[in-house]
Order: C-alpha cells, then structure tokens, then sequence
C-alpha cells in the first residue's frame, strides 16, 4: 500500500462544512497511517487498522470525534450478529479501534476539541472490549512418550520412504519444531548460512523470519542447537541437503529446499509451509493415528516448551529461545503433567515436615 500524503494538523483552519470535517477526519486516520508505518508495522497492518476505523465511523454514520462507548457496543454486536465475524476477528477490530482512539486523543485532542468543540473519548472501555479469544483454546501436546515414538518410527522408516528426499526434509522441519521450538515460516526461511557451528557450545541458529509484534515485520534471534539440534543438522547437510542439487554450497540456498528447481538458475526453490504441514500431518496419522488431524506444527512449538520446563528450564530461557515478547505468552505454552501438581504439593510437605523437625 501507499500513504497519502498528509497535512499538518496543527494548521489553522476553520470548520466550515461538511467537506470540512470530512477532510478533518481523513487527515487524522492518515496521521496515525503513518505513525503506524513509523513504527515499523507492515502494509497488511497499517491497511487493517485504517480500514477498522473506517468500517466503525461509517457504521455509526457520525464522526470519529463523537462516537463513544454505546456505537462501539452496537457496531461490536453487528460484527457479531450481522456480519458473523469469528470472536477472534471481532477482538482484532476492537483492538484497532482502540488503539486509533489512544491516538487520536494522546496527540491531537487539542486541535479536535478547538475545532468541533467535541471531547474525545475511548469508545472501548473494559466492559465492552472483547476478551481474548485464544485463551480458551488450550493446545494440550502429545506425551513425552507419545512424541518419541512418533519420531523414532518416522526415522526408522525413512530410508525405505518412496520418496526419502522429500520425506527426510519434512522429518528435519518436524525435529526443529520439537526441539527447537521453531514456527513453521521460521523453519522454512531458513537458509544455509543461518546455521553457525562456531558459536556456543552446541552451534546456533539464525533465526532471521520470526515474528513480529503487532505486525511489526520480521524480527531475529539466535537459538543455540540444544536437545540434539547440532546431531540432526550434521546429518543433514552431512547425508541429505546435496542431494537435492548442487546449490548445496551456497550459503543462501534455503536449508529445507524443494525438489523443483528455479527455472533461471537451476537451483532448488524454497519448500512451502503447506507442504511441511502436510508431511507431518501424513507421519501423524501413519505412526500416531489417535492424533490425527490434531497435531500441528505449533502443537510441537508447545510440546518443546512444555518439554524443556519438565526438564529444569527456566521459563525466561524458554521465552528467548521461542522469541517471545511476554513471559505470560510463553506461560500459556506449558503444559505439564497432570502429577505435577502432586509432586509439587508432596514436596511442600516434605519441606513443612523438615522445618517442624528443627
């Protein structure tokens, strides 16, 4: 998308028309476009946000400057009602709004108010902003037990596989996310030269296609090749990456290539995530069945959480290596054993016990 190209607000000028106030608004929504582009945020972003503002005030047929809490409850309920908008998808609506109206009202309250006369207001309040509507669904991994004996007869079936190129790479993408925590796009964006043996103990990752805040683009980090990581990349790009195509030595050739070729140079295109989707799910339902159609790659970004807090990790640790910004974030990715609990409260006890002892 293009940003308009904008005036400043704080040029006198007297509302005199409709056309007047019209434009006044216009001005404001294109004022926090390019504050949202200032930021860092991506097109999709900055073009949702706006189009949310807009979709509300034209909905309440007034302007932006006079519409409080009672047109955000009726334009939340036809999202609801009339359009049939997912919970999730309201709440992406709100948010917009209300971050449009923090604004507005942070930098140009002044200016609206000499003249419309109006006070601003947060339409959104805490009585009809939309809870999140992600928490409920909890997604509870696999056992221990469970995922091990996935990947070990996903292994052992590998050099029988029809196609064992194909279903080698998908059993690698699959092993990051286990270990590693890795998203599906971070895993795919991977290239060769992101792998680097020379640093920490065990080698690390670059990981160079994580996930932004609020759309804020593309972030790094470097996750260090613990839980065998180190093991599965020499193999890889020991016994299996060059025999998809002699780009093998090139540091920017994707690490998880397809077997088709990029037509001008010859060399292996970039897998897909359907694609990587789609060979887990086929493992899934060949060595798991009772899991089928329900472990996906981020059930196995939980399960590595999960995993690595059973074992003694520390939950900041856990944040930095899936790249989190929140530690409540990470939180809702550990899903322990129903017997930690017990273990828990038995060592309470014990620990009572002692001190009465003393």
């Amino acid at each position: 998308m293009t940003l308009a190209v904008v005036r400043n607000l704080a040029a006198p000028r007297a509302m005199q028309s409709d056309v007047d106030a019209e434009d006044f608004e216009q001005e404001i929504v294109d004022q926090y476009a390019l504050a949202l582009a200032a930021t860092g945020a991506v097109d999709s972003t900055v073009d949702f946000s706006c189009r949310a503002v807009v979709d509300f005030v034209r909905f309440c047929e007034r302007r932006l400057w006079t519409l409080g809490v009672e047109e955000a409850d009726r334009y939340l309920v036809f999202l609801r009602r009339e359009r049939g908008l997912r919970p999730s998808t309201v709440q992406a609506y709100a948010g917009a709004i209300v971050r449009f109206y923090d604004f507005a009202i942070s930098r140009y309250q002044g200016d609206i108010h000499a003249l419309t006369g109006c006070v601003m207001t947060q339409p959104i309040d805490e009585f009809n902003r939309p809870a999140r509507a992600n928490l409920s669904r909890v997604r509870v991994p696999p056992s221990r037990e469970e995922v091990e004996a996935l990947f070990t007869q996903w292994a052992a079936a590998l050099p029988s596989a029809r196609k064992y190129l194909p279903a080698a790479r998908d059993y690698m993408a699959a092993s990051l996310w286990r270990r590693g925590g890795l998203r599906i796009r971070e895993s795919a964006m991977l290239d060769i030269r992101d792998w680097r043996p020379d640093l920490g103990h065990w080698g690390k990752l670059h990981i160079r296609f994580a996930k932004g805040s609020r759309g804020r683009g593309p972030k790094t980090r470097l996750i260090p090749a613990i839980d065998g990581i180190d093991a599965l990349m020499s193999w890889w790009l020991t016994d299996v990456r060059h025999q998809f195509a002699d780009d093998w030595t090139n540091p920017d050739a994707p690490l998880l290539p397809s077997e088709r070729r990029d037509e001008l140079t010859g060399s292996c295109c970039r897998i897909g995530t359907d694609a990587l989707r789609s060979g887990l799910a086929g493992a899934v339902q060949r060595w798991l069945p009772e899991w089928g159609g329900l472990l996906t790659p981020h059930g196995l970004r939980h399960y590595c959480a999960s995993a690595l807090y059973e074992r003694g990790m520390d939950l900041k640790a856990i944040q930095d290596l899936l790249g989190h910004n929140w530690l409540s974030t990470t939180s809702h990715y550990i899903h322990v054993p129903n017997q930690h609990i017990e273990n828990e409260w038995i060592q309470a006890n014990d620990r009572t016990a002692l001190r009465l002892q003393v």
